[in-house]
């Protein structure tokens, strides 16, 4: 196949996609949200995690047939929808109950999106570049991250309220349809005419690279998220001088996922000259490094210091681990992308860490729960370094 590389007109908009992608965070902005608004629980609140990321463990698979059938762009185009009309709900209606299903059409669309879009990038660059160019849309969809709790915060301080941040991205949603749909981007004719299965996807978990890479995945985002959720609230539970709800969420914006996009844009140029398993190696031992930290922090600014740790180690770990399956069996892309966000299914631990909190009284609880997870990450260090 013949590929549209070096053309900005047709890698902007395919990268712009991530910041769609990035829509999913909102989820722990909400979740903290929607826990005063409507008196719940942490076990209630983070039900949102679930209502969103339970898609990615049933849609996967078969975004991925869709994918073979009507092919990359399209399958992204339709996740743009669905993402559009999940963002409208909570601003036409807002009650637990709709704000349940928003998040559900949410996750159905970040699902779409995620099996397809990082496809779509090799359709744009070339397989060299494809690394640096998913960690770069890593760090796009970091922006979406940072800006989500951001605009929350200055809505909540007005009379509009925390919700109208939905309207907002729901804007953002509808030109990035409109640009990518008005992009022509060649696919190749096999990749539509290619056929799957639920049985031939699964099945390659019997490659034990693939099964590593999966269950890296799956480790990944639940980590990522119990952080998006948790965060704020230990915060708050360490820190006296932190009262609120918004506060706390401005500061785990500014150095979560704005230093995970500084951490992501830098790693999108590194990663184009030193090695991926060099790269993967420092970031997993330093994200550890800030997970045991924030256990033992017992100031605000050590807190902050750890945070900044975990978001530069952990900002480029899933472009690599994505990157490294694609190029393990190339011509089973599609089928390996949609097994993989499979795997963001992981976003469900979230509510594991509401209960963990409930039962022992502490959201401390929850963040060990994290650090004692990201050993497995630091242990895959050994096999990334066996590939090529």
């Amino acid at each position: 196949m013949k590929k549209n590389n070096d053309s900005l007109s047709k890698i902007l908009p395919v990268l712009f996609g991530f910041f769609i992608m990035g829509v999913v965070d909102l989820t722990g902005t909400a979740i903290n949200y929607v826990k005063v608004d409507f008196e719940l629980n942490d076990t209630m609140a983070n039900m949102l995690s679930l209502s969103c990321f339970f898609w990615f463990l049933i849609l996967s698979v078969p975004t991925g047939m869709l994918m073979n059938r009507i092919g990359r762009k399209n399958t992204v185009l339709i996740s743009f929808m669905f993402t559009l009309c999940g963002l409208l709900l909570p601003f036409l209606t807002y009650r637990f109950l709709s704000a349940i299903v928003a998040f559900t059409l949410i996750g159905i669309g970040n699902t779409i999106i995620q099996v397809a879009l990082n496809p779509l990038v090799s359709n744009v660059v070339s397989k060299e570049k494809l690394t640096g160019s998913l960690t770069m849309g890593q760090f796009i969809k970091a922006l979406a991250s940072w800006l989500g709790p951001n605009v929350a915060a200055w809505m909540a301080a007005t009379t509009l309220g925390w919700r109208y941040v939905f309207p907002v991205f729901a804007v953002v949603t509808l030109l990035a349809a409109f640009w990518l749909w008005t992009t022509r981007i060649r696919e190749d004719e096999s990749e539509r005419k290619a056929t799957t299965s639920f049985l031939a996807t699964f099945s390659l978990l019997k490659d034990t690279k693939i099964l590593l890479f999966f269950i890296g995945i799956l480790i990944l985002v639940g980590v990522d998220v119990g952080i998006n959720a948790t965060l704020p609230k230990y915060i708050m539970e360490r820190c006296p001088e932190v009262t609120s709800v918004p506060e706390a969420d401005r500061l785990k914006s500014y150095f979560y996922f704005i230093v995970r996009a500084v951490g992501a844009f830098t790693g999108g140029v590194l990663l184009m000259k030193i090695p991926e398993r060099k790269f993967y190696a420092v970031s997993a031992w330093l994200a550890f490094v800030g997970l045991i930290g924030i256990l033992f922090a017992d100031s605000l600014w050590s807190i902050l210091a750890c945070v900044v740790i975990i978001a530069l180690g952990y900002s480029n770990l899933f472009a690599v681990i994505f990157s490294k399956a694609l190029k393990h069996i190339p011509e089973k892309a599609n089928e390996i992308s949609s097994l993989l966000i499979v795997g963001v299914s992981g976003g469900i631990l979230a509510l594991l860490l509401g209960v963990v909190s409930d039962l022992f009284g502490t959201q401390w609880a929850a963040v060990s729960i994290l650090a004692v997870m990201w050993i497995y990450i630091v242990w895959l260090i050994k096999p990334i370094n066996s590939l090529k």
